[in-house]
């Protein structure tokens, strides 16, 4: 059933858990995420970025997720990653998306402000959920890109004003994450984490978790965070899922042979993050 994104993070944030937000481009991966939902009969969040808007299509998007969530039991939101600008979020919005990111990182203070209070007044006039971005990281995933020199951790003091002036349902901070794959390994700023949490009553978004070792995401969930974005680990998993397939059979051409083991393989990633963030049997 398809629900909004409140819906599913305040329960996370209430009974201090974290729900998968996945990012999605196709059929095989929305079947991938769904089934894996299925299994562990846990929350999920589909969410699409603008790239892939451009790929498939936002009708053909919704489509794809409207129909999975109308045959499954466990709550499925929509949800628009990194909307860049207003006409973003409203095309998501008149095509069914249940909640949307507004991603104003790139401004200062007020100028993030001052856009992000813009999209809340306009999605919680339909009952659409809206998250924002506070502090930047660095990295590339899609259409963003961000140098390391220009990333920022978030102030927790900023934070605190940041809500209260835009009404946002959900934040997502910078304590050391990145976009992409990592070179190296990553250090989180829990400290800081644990200081907004503690500030903010309200349900806490971390970016960039691909790849972020399970000790981590397991603390990261403990202090406080209730969504956690996975794109590249999926991604992963369907790249080699065709990769084994081709390894078996060098000639084989059928897409559903090479698709369908890609599928297998996503979905396994998903459980696996499923239960790392501890969403599993919470539907």
């Amino acid at each position: 059933m398809l629900v909004s994104g409140n819906e599913i993070l305040q329960h996370a944030h209430k009974n201090k858990y974290a729900v998968g937000a996945f990012n999605v481009n196709n059929m095989e991966i929305v079947q991938a995420i769904i089934t894996a939902a299925e299994q562990e009969n846990s929350p999920v969040i589909l969410q699409t970025s603008e790239g892939a808007l451009k790929y498939a299509g936002a009708d053909f998007l919704y489509a794809l997720v409207a129909l999975a969530a109308s045959k499954t039991k466990v709550p499925v939101a929509l949800h628009l990653d990194h909307g860049s600008g207003f006409d973003a979020v409203m095309l998501c919005i008149r095509n069914g998306w249940t909640s949307v990111m507004i991603d104003g990182s790139h401004h200062d203070l007020q100028g993030n402000i001052d856009i992000t209070k813009k999209v809340v007044e306009a999605a919680h006039a339909v009952g659409v959920s809206v998250e924002a971005e506070l502090g930047r990281l660095s990295g590339v995933e899609d259409h963003i890109s961000v140098d390391e020199k220009d990333a920022r951790y978030t102030n927790p003091d900023e934070a605190v004003i940041f809500v209260k002036e835009t009404g946002v349902d959900s934040l997502a901070i910078a304590i050391g994450t990145a976009h992409g794959k990592y070179v190296g390994v990553p250090k989180l700023d829990f400290d800081r984490l644990q200081t907004i949490k503690g500030l903010l009553d309200m349900p806490i978004v971390l970016h960039g978790a691909s790849g972020i070792c399970e000790e981590d995401l397991t603390r990261a969930t403990q202090l406080g965070v209730n969504k956690i974005n996975i794109d590249t680990d999926v991604r992963v998993a369907f790249a080699e899922g065709i990769k084994g397939a081709w390894a078996k059979k060098p000639d084989e051409f059928d897409p559903r042979k090479l698709c369908g083991p890609a599928r297998e393989e996503m979905t396994k990633v998903v459980v696996e993050k499923m239960r790392i963030f501890g969403c599993s049997g919470k539907a």
